[in-house]
């Protein structure tokens, strides 16, 4: 053989090992005849074990600050009583115990950050539900308690205010990222409706504006609005309610796929702000996204596996980290999966997931959120008690509608 016709041979070898092992973490050359989305991957090992025998509860919010940190937030009071043996009188045993309700983890997945919980000067939620951190690095987090706790039993204005079959969590908190108290809105068990516009009902989720320091709220699970204030003093802006419609607190009857009601259904559970000023609103219950501006005029919607009853499919919404934000990923923790949906159209492209325990299925995926490097995060309520962290490996063309789980392909 010629010292030519090896050099070819050994450029084809070479050429062809290059295309076996090119990976959908490499930008395509071009798109292929249907749609291209992001690829994911679950990384079975992030995050690491918590230390002092600590467990999750319901882990009910998730979120990612400016240095890709990993916020949630969780509810200890879910935990079995005989997860907990190390906490009874005496101790049935030397294991577990309740973590702090707010962990933060690095991108090695190590615990940096934990606190939480009632103390001076706040009333913490009877039911901790969602955590944003901010541009200014403060930590909001919110509540959907509808009862007393403990520590709510014993405050002054308990037995009245229960009397008239008000609900606990009618207020936001807003701390340092170490955990010192700054600010509290609203006050526990005072939520008249959807438009008090002091108090809120079993709020969900909130998020800050960076560019115009205003809060916004979904809420919630009492409410049926989005409602706006200043993230500095709680100055009242703005709300408003599906289709930008006044807020109407009407009960609704039980949502039937084709239902287009011209107001959410409770829970208004997941809410996310674009780059563009778009507002992304889970209407969770009515199977249902809607989009508006910043100042609540709306513009369009979708619907998300609309034969969903139940819990609905809509949980959480979440964008992409590309500098156009072309996607949207939609936590799904009824059918047990993530819907990636493109952000021009509201066309879901394709999903993944499943339901079960191990990594990359769910039981009740509840929040949503994305580092700056297009990874994914999500956390599980009722018994998954987990938050999973999805890897991005780039675009690729959309092959299946429903990619079930996305293990590791190494």
């Amino acid at each position: 053989m010629t010292t030519a016709l090896r050099s070819a041979l050994a450029a084809v070898a070479l050429l062809a090992l290059l295309v076996a092992c090119t990976t959908p973490s490499e930008e395509p050359m071009a798109a292929a005849d249907g749609p291209m989305a992001p690829v994911f991957e679950v990384d079975p090992l992030w995050p690491k074990p918590l230390p002092n025998h600590w467990l999750l509860g319901t882990v009910i919010g998730v979120d990612v600050d400016d240095q890709d940190n990993v916020w949630i937030v969780h509810r200890g009071s879910s935990l079995e009583r005989k997860e907990l043996y190390a906490t009874w009188d005496p101790p049935a045993s030397y294991c577990c115990f309740a973590a702090p309700p707010v962990l933060a983890f690095n991108q090695a997945g190590e615990l940096i950050e934990h606190w939480g919980g009632p103390g001076d000067g706040y009333d913490w939620p009877t039911s901790n539900h969602g955590v944003d951190v901010d541009h200014k690095g403060n930590v909001w987090i919110g509540g959907n308690g509808r009862g007393p706790s403990k520590e709510a039993a014993a405050l002054p204005h308990h037995e009245d205010a229960m009397g008239k079959g008000r609900v606990h969590d009618s207020m936001v908190l807003k701390f340092t990222r170490t955990g010192e108290f700054l600010m509290q809105i609203g006050k526990p068990f005072m939520g008249e409706g959807s438009h008090d516009l002091k108090n809120f009902k079993l709020p969900a989720k909130t998020l800050v504006d960076p560019n115009t320091n205003e809060l916004y709220i979904a809420d919630g699970y009492g409410n049926r609005r989005v409602i706006v204030l200043d993230a500095d003093t709680g100055e009242y802006k703005r709300h408003w309610g599906a289709y930008g419609n006044e807020p109407d607190d009407t009960q609704l009857p039980a949502y039937k796929p084709g239902d287009k009601p011209d107001q959410f259904r409770t829970p208004v559970h997941g809410i996310a702000l674009a780059d563009d000023g778009m507002v992304y609103v889970c209407d969770r219950t009515n199977d249902r996204i809607q989009a508006f501006t910043a100042d609540g005029e709306f513009v369009k919607e979708t619907w998300i596996e609309p034969d969903t009853l139940g819990d609905g499919s809509t949980f959480d919404v979440a964008l992409s980290r590309d500098p156009e934000q072309k996607y949207l990923y939609v936590a799904d923790g009824a059918n047990q999966r993530i819907h990636i949906l493109d952000r021009e159209s509201l066309e879901t492209l394709t999903s993944f997931g499943d339901g079960g325990r191990q990594p990359g299925q769910f039981y009740a995926v509840h929040s949503v959120a994305t580092d700056s490097m297009g990874n994914l995060y999500t956390t599980e309520t009722y018994r998954g008690q987990r938050v999973q962290r999805f890897l991005y490996k780039g675009l690729a063309p959309v092959t299946k509608k429903q990619q079930g789980v996305v293990w590791p392909t190494d």
